[in-house]
C-alpha cells in the first residue's frame, strides 16, 4: 500500500518536481549567482502571509536539506495589525507547510492610519525597522525577503517614471548601521509561477488590510507592464536585461549566465 504523504511533503514534492524549472531553479540560481548564503549564516526569513513570502519560507527550508552549505533559519512574522482572521490564516498556512514561525506584534497599521502625509512610505520604513530589530534580537546576520522577478521590473520602472532615476533594490545588500545583509532569493522567479505554485499548494493567501491596496503606484505600474507585455511579448524580459546590463545597485552583468532567459 503506497505511503500517504503529509500536506507539507506534497507541497515540497510539487516545488521540486512540478515547479522545478520555473521556480526552484531560478531560486537556486539567484542564491548561487549573488552568493547570498555562506556557511554559518543565520537567516531571518520574513513572512507577511502573502504567496511570495510563504513559498520563500518553504523553499529556504528545503534548501537546508539539499545543500552542503550549513546555515540556520528563523521564520519571522511581523503582525502590523492584522485582523484575527488573517492572523489565523498565517498560522494555519505555516502549520500546513510545517514552518515553525515566530510572530511579533506591532501597531504599524494604527500608527500609519493617522499619518497625513506619505503613509505608504512611513509604513514601509516602520516595517523595515521592526524587521531589522527582531532579526538582530534572534541573532541573525541576514534577512531573506520575498521580492520576485516582477517586483524587480516594477521597481525599476517606478524609479524611472516617478523619480527620474535609474535604480532598483539589490539582490543582496548590506545595511551597515544594523550590520545585516538583505537577500532576495526569488529575483529570477516570475510572479505568475509563484502564483501557480501557491494555488497548487492550496494556500489561502492573506489579503492586505492596507486601505491603499489596489490603488497604489505599484498597482498602476503592474497594469502598465501587463498591457505592454500583451502588446510586445518579452517586454518585461528586455527591461530586466537592461537593468542587469547597467550594472547598478549590485546587479552586475556576468556574461553568459546573465543572459539566460527567465521563463515567461
Amino acid at each position: 500500500m503506497p505511503r500517504t504523504l503529509s500536506p507539507a511533503a506534497r507541497i515540497e514534492r510539487s516545488i521540486l518536481s512540478d515547479f522545478r524549472k520555473p521556480l526552484w531553479r531560478p531560486f537556486v540560481r539567484g542564491i548561487k549567482q549573488y552568493k547570498m548564503i555562506a556557511p554559518g549564516d543565520h537567516i531571518a526569513v520574513c513572512i507577511s502571509g502573502g504567496k511570495d513570502s510563504m513559498l520563500l519560507a518553504k523553499m529556504m527550508q528545503l534548501l537546508q536539506r539539499h545543500t552542503d552549505i550549513p546555515f540556520e533559519t528563523e521564520f519571522l512574522v511581523m503582525d502590523p495589525g492584522y485582523n484575527a482572521e488573517n492572523r489565523q490564516r498565517i498560522i494555519d498556512n505555516a502549520a500546513l507547510m510545517e514552518i515553525p514561525i515566530r510572530i511579533f506584534d506591532s501597531s504599524i497599521f494604527e500608527t500609519t492610519k493617522i499619518a497625513e502625509r506619505n503613509p505608504c512610505y512611513l509604513c514601509a520604513r516602520m516595517r523595515r525597522g521592526f524587521l531589522y530589530d527582531r532579526a538582530q534580537e534572534m541573532g541573525c546576520n541576514k534577512i531573506a525577503l520575498g521580492h520576485h522577478y516582477d517586483d524587480v521590473v516594477e521597481t525599476f520602472m517606478m524609479n524611472l517614471f516617478n523619480e527620474g532615476r535609474i535604480g532598483c533594490f539589490s539582490p543582496k545588500s548590506y545595511l551597515s548601521r544594523k550590520d545585516l545583509w538583505m537577500i532576495r532569493p526569488l529575483v529570477f522567479a516570475p510572479e505568475k509561477e509563484v502564483r501557480k505554485a501557491a494555488a497548487k499548494c492550496g494556500l489561502p493567501i492573506v489579503k492586505s488590510k492596507c486601505p491603499a491596496d489596489g490603488h497604489t503606484s505599484r498597482q498602476q505600474m503592474k497594469e502598465f507592464l501587463l498591457q505592454h507585455e500583451k502588446d510586445s511579448d518579452g517586454f518585461k524580459y528586455r527591461l530586466f536585461g537592461a537593468l542587469r546590463r547597467s550594472g547598478i545597485d549590485g546587479w552586475g552583468y556576468t556574461g553568459k549566465s546573465a543572459r539566460q532567459k527567465v521563463d515567461k
